[in-house]
Parts: C-alpha cells; structure tokens; sequence
C-alpha cells in the first residue's frame, strides 16, 4: 500500500476483521490481542468479537476484555446472539448482516487461538486491491506448540506438508484451494456472490470456497506470512478436530459434486480437478485406502495365503510417497517412523467419519470446539503442587483402537509362528500403536482434578 498524502487514511480500504469464538477461556485475550494490533488506521478498520459462549462467566471477561480496548481508541465490536445455530458459519453470517459491515471492502478471519502478526493486513490486502479477479488471500499456519508433546510433532509434519505442497500447488496451478477457515482475508463482494455462509456441513469454510471458484474467483497462497496459532494437544480434543474435517469434506461432496459438473464457469479440467485430486483422492480414497489395506487387508494376507500383495505395493510405493510427505518438516525426519504409525492410528477415525459423511449417519453435523489448553495447564502445574490427579477410565480406554491393537497383534503371532514374510515387525510396531492409543497415552492428559 502507496501512502496519498492527500487522500490521507482514505486511501486505504475499509477492513473488517472477525473473531469467531465459543468459550476458549484460555486464549481468547492473545487473539483479540493481537486483532487490535495490527498496523492499519484506527479509522479504516473494525474488529468484531463473535462469542457464542455458552459460559456466562467467560462472556463476562471476553466483553471486558473488547471494553478494555475500546477504552484504548480502538474499534471493536462485541456481538453475541441467542442461539448458536449454525455453529460457526451462523455467527459469520449473523457478523456480516450488522450494518457497520456494509462500509467494508474485505474481511480477514481469525479463529480464537490464531495471533496475526502486526504487519498481516498489510502483506495481503495488496493482493486484493490490485487484483480484482482475487477473493481469497490465505497465509499459512505456524505453531506455537508443536513441542509440546510427539503428537503436535506428528500434526506438524501433516499440516505443513498440506500447507507447503497442497496449498502452494492448488494455488500456482489451478488459482484454487481449500480454505482453511482463519488466517485468510475475503474480498466481500466475492463472499456474498458465492452466497455467504452456509451451515449445511462443518466445513463451511471449503463450502464457500467451491462456490466462490465456481463462481470464477481466483484465490492466492501466501505461504511467506505465517500466523501464529496452537495445535490441539489432548488426544479427544484432536480426535474431535479430526472427525470434522474428515466428515464435513466427505458430506459436501455428496451434496456438490453435481453442482459442480453443471457448472458452466469452470474449465472441464478445473472441474476434473476438483472433483478426482481435491475431493475423491484427498479427502476420500486416502482415508480409506490407507486404514483398509494397512490395517486390514496386509494383515489379512498373513492369515489368508491365497491373498499375496507384491513388495512393491506394501513397501516400495508407500515409502516413496512417505518420505515426500516428511520433507516439509526436516527437522522431525527422523520421527517418520512414528508418524507413519500414528497417521494409521488415525485413518482408523477418518475412515468412519468420511462414511458417516458420505452417507450423511448420525453424527455428519457433529461440531465439538476444539479444545485448545494455552498454557492453562503449564501455569496451574507450576503454581503449586498438584493434587493426585483422578483418572476414569472412560476418559482413557478407546475400544475401536484396542480391539483394531488386538487384531494386528493376533496377525502378527500367525505370522511368527507360521508365516515368511517377515511382516510381522510392522504388525508388532502398527499394534504397540493402536494399544498406546487406545489406552489412551496419546498427547497431553489433562485430569478432572484440573
């Protein structure tokens, strides 16, 4: 952005920027925190707080904590509403009917643990103002907890190879991607063309951004601004997250893929794109592929010698595609191995939750908040001596990972007393994986006492 001495702050567009949020405690004054302090004129932006908090109390300290700021010069708005219909989408969509918002040109969005960097609005709102084909402007994630424990060193080595491979190749190739809910700025004339908000599935975020490139929008990865944000630390908080983002994706291709091949706008290869790479392989056959033949059929040919699957389809291609996927995050290279082991823990979840999506069951319009510590925990255990934490055993034990656990382990025993294929190292090394989940050593457990 160019200074005009004489237009003055005129010159820049008007912003809005959301914070949806629903009872973190935790984190919800970094994030405000840090809305209020991005580097725009005070005049040419607003900040709206979007509490669906159920927790009186928690709404009482996040509407201090806007009044504090306010008192400070800056423009923020605390919004609530009576119900949480519609979950997230509802309280975007309920954001952008405020009459404020009509003066905006863009809107940036970030969830209630994301803390943008001062300088964000002004690395992305170029884009837009000198791109009018541009709706979408997406940064890239960075986690500030990724040490915290081996599981938010897994989820690292996931997410920034999406982020490096799959954002960046959507973006430089077809103009299109994903996306990812927050760390994005939105032109509003292209969000209310594609038709806003919906809540029809839990991924309205991919929602929008189908309907918006259907629509002929061009969206650009910025993989160069980072915001910062924390991963989900406890095993139930990531199995929820996970499920979500696996039956929402599932659910709206069922409800999209014809709309899709009806669309006119589009490229036929655009459209091929987006239905076979995006939906189809991504966030569909590789869910499925992966616990069906790692976790079931492979095992299966120890028991069944009839069946034989070739070295190369069990080992060679797998560990080429694995290695690739490890490269974004070279310094847990060497934890490839448990990475491996754990992301087929968790094809286990992904697997039935695409089902539920595809065949819209009982929980396809689940929506659990992910729970996100900040260092909650960090302080209490360091404040004073901790009682001797309570454990229930439901909080810990998860059937499906120990009765998957018992099944390899079973396989793997055949194999050692009958087979020669030497598959059982995997069985053994695949099986300690489901059993450590299942018994619930996974993450950061955080005891009722607490």
């Amino acid at each position: 952005m160019k200074e005009d001495l004489e237009m003055g702050n005129l010159g820049y567009p008007m912003v809005l920027v959301q914070i949806p949020m629903c009872n973190e405690k935790e984190v919800y004054q970094l994030s405000i925190g840090a809305a209020c302090g991005l580097s725009w004129p005070t005049d040419r932006i607003i900040i709206q707080v979007l509490d669906d908090s159920t927790d009186p109390a928690i709404k009482a300290l996040k509407e201090q904590e806007c009044k504090r700021w306010a008192s400070k010069g800056i423009n923020i708005k605390y919004e609530i509403r009576e119900n949480r219909n519609g979950y997230k989408a509802g309280a975007l969509r309920e954001g952008m009917k405020h009459s404020y918002v009509k003066l905006c040109d863009y809107v940036a969005i970030f969830d209630a643990d994301f803390q943008p960097e001062h300088n964000f609005l002004r690395r992305t709102i170029p884009f837009l103002v000198h791109n009018p084909e541009l709706a979408l402007v997406q940064t890239r994630w960075k986690f500030v907890n990724s040490d915290e424990c081996l599981m938010t060193r897994m989820q690292e080595m996931s997410l920034n190879y999406h982020f490096i491979v799959e954002q960046e190749v959507g973006s430089r190739t077809y103009a299109f991607f994903g996306f990812n809910g927050t760390a994005g700025v939105w032109r509003i004339s292209a969000l209310n063309e594609a038709g806003g908000w919906k809540d029809r599935t839990t991924v309205e975020d991919m929602d929008l951004a189908i309907r918006a490139s259907l629509k002929g929008w061009k969206f650009v990865y910025v993989g160069e601004v980072q915001v910062k944000n924390e991963l989900p630390s406890t095993f139930k908080a990531y199995r929820h997250q996970q499920h979500r983002w696996s039956c929402g994706p599932a659910n709206l291709f069922r409800k999209m893929a014809m709309e899709i091949v009806r669309c006119k706008k589009v490229s036929p290869w655009k459209k091929f794109y987006l239905i076979y790479s995006f939906f189809l392989v991504r966030k569909i056959v590789a869910h499925m592929v992966t616990f069906i033949f790692y976790c079931v059929v492979l095992p299966a040919t120890i028991v069944i010698p009839e069946v034989q699957v070739p070295v190369w389809g069990a080992v060679y291609i797998p560990s080429v595609i694995t290695l690739l996927n490890a490269v974004g995050t070279p310094r847990s290279f060497h934890l490839v191995i448990f990475w491996i082991l754990f992301e087929n823990v968790m094809s286990l979840h992904r697997t039935k939750a695409t089902f539920i999506g595809l065949l819209e069951a009982g929980r396809v319009n689940e929506w659990i908040v992910t729970e996100k510590l900040g260092h909650v925990l960090q302080t209490k255990l360091g404040s004073k001596v901790p009682k001797k934490p309570r454990f229930r055993m439901g909080d810990r034990l998860h059937l499906l990972e120990l009765f998957v656990g018992f099944y390899l382990f079973f396989c793997g025993c055949y194999d050692v007393a009958f087979g020669k294929s030497h598959f059982f190292i995997y069985l053994f090394l695949q099986s300690t994986a489901f059993f450590t989940a299942g018994f619930g050593y996974v993450g950061t457990f955080v005891p009722s006492s607490y």
